[in-house]
């Protein structure tokens, strides 16, 4: 018998439904345990994703929360099939490397998405280097983004950035209301890619920088790439994979 460890948001809905689902199933150890079982919605499973990378720990979510886009739907029945039959993908995060004036150098992994936006009421300017070519000398905007295709349809998505198969050896670099230039809606580079963003007139035009939920104020510089010798665990439901459900996005609100 498969060993769970159910983990929820701090949601009443999701502590019943681990409540009910551990007694019925048992609740181990999470060294001990075969699968982890997220139960609320994408920011508790993305909590639970960083907290378990390079474990092999495969991790189900059922969705106790509001979208719950990475999520499966939940189910109380049959939970030991529903594991059985599931699809598991391996997801490499986003490596943030930043200097900060007040925090100095710090390091963070990102799901979702690093993203930068402007702190104050001035717009930032950001000059922005692919693989150590200046792609941009200076992009004046609210923000800027790099999304990997398991966050192309969160923040990315919501700027009007495109949607990545899971997949796809790409990674989304999108602006948030660009106002030179204008015209920019983004560019798509290879997952090998590394980008890096200076801030212009820093002091004056004051940034910051988010690597999914961990925030860093008035950052000088961002590097970002691709963490290859990082890895999660996710398993879906073979009627709803990944991949249908980024597919079915694109079509929505046709």
């Amino acid at each position: 018998m498969t060993r769970f460890h159910f983990i929820a948001a701090e949601t009443q809905e999701a502590r019943a439904a681990s409540h009910k689902l551990g007694k019925r199933y048992g609740q181990s150890d999470v060294e001990n345990a075969d699968v982890i079982i997220v139960l609320g919605g994408d920011g508790t499973m993305l909590h639970v994703l960083r907290n378990f990378m390079n474990t092999n720990k495969p991790i189900y979510g059922m969705n106790r929360g509001s979208i719950g886009f990475l999520m499966n739907e939940y189910a109380e029945d049959g939970l030991d099939d529903k594991i059985a039959t599931a699809h598991m993908e391996r997801i490499h995060p986003l490596r943030m490397v930043t200097q900060s004036e007040r925090d100095g150098h710090i390091e963070a992994l990102a799901i979702n998405e690093i993203s930068l936006f402007r702190q104050s009421y001035q717009a930032a300017k950001i000059k922005i280097s692919v693989d150590d070519k200046v792609r941009m000398e200076e992009l004046i905007c609210d923000g800027v983004m790099v999304a990997t295709p398991a966050g192309s349809t969160a923040y990315n998505l919501s700027a009007q950035g495109p949607i990545l198969p899971l997949l796809a050896p790409l990674l989304a670099l999108t602006p948030v209301s660009p106002f030179r230039p204008r015209r920019w809606h983004g560019a798509l580079i290879p997952d090998t890619a590394q980008v890096h963003f200076d801030m212009l007139e820093a002091a004056k035009r004051p940034v910051n920088v988010a690597a999914d939920n961990i925030e860093v104020k008035s950052v000088q510089s961002v590097t970002v790439n691709t963490a290859k010798d990082v890895f999660a665990c996710i398993l879906f439901d073979p009627s709803h994979s990944w991949d249908e459900r980024i597919l079915s996005e694109q079509f929505r609100y046709c």
